[in-house]
């Protein structure tokens, strides 16, 4: 039985990106050996989408969700984030990019749709 799942974040600099997750995201983790951090990710849901011209079959993603994005944009920002666009608006919610010190970028959204991150099994 499946019992989690586990994204693997590939950085080029793999200790500021680990730092960026520890101290400004401030996510929860564990030291698995040698500050190989392991981060506890907020609840989870996946979306498959078509493959298209801006995303070929084989790609994905991963979004950070928030229940409001101007003030998580603000906050991050306090502790340094960057973002690497202003917040626009989809027709899923709203979103930008957050660069990850080493490791490029992730996304973080607001949905507007229904949410299945909190569904019972």
């Amino acid at each position: 039985m499946i019992t989690a799942a586990h994204a693997v974040l590939y950085a080029g600099e793999p200790d500021r990106a680990r730092a960026f997750f520890r101290d400004v995201l401030g996510m929860p983790n564990v030291d698995i050996h040698g500050g190989w951090l392991i981060f506890k990710l907020p609840p989870a849901e996946l979306g498959v989408h078509p493959a298209g011209e801006d995303s070929p079959a084989g790609h994905h993603e991963l979004f950070l969700m928030c229940d409001d994005i101007d003030r998580t944009v603000e906050e991050l920002t306090a502790k340094g984030a960057e973002f690497s666009e202003p917040i626009s608006t989809a027709r899923f919610g709203r979103l930008t990019r957050l660069r990850i010190p080493g490791g490029g970028e992730i996304g973080l959204y607001q949905p507007s749709h229904a949410t299945a991150y909190d569904l019972e099994p």
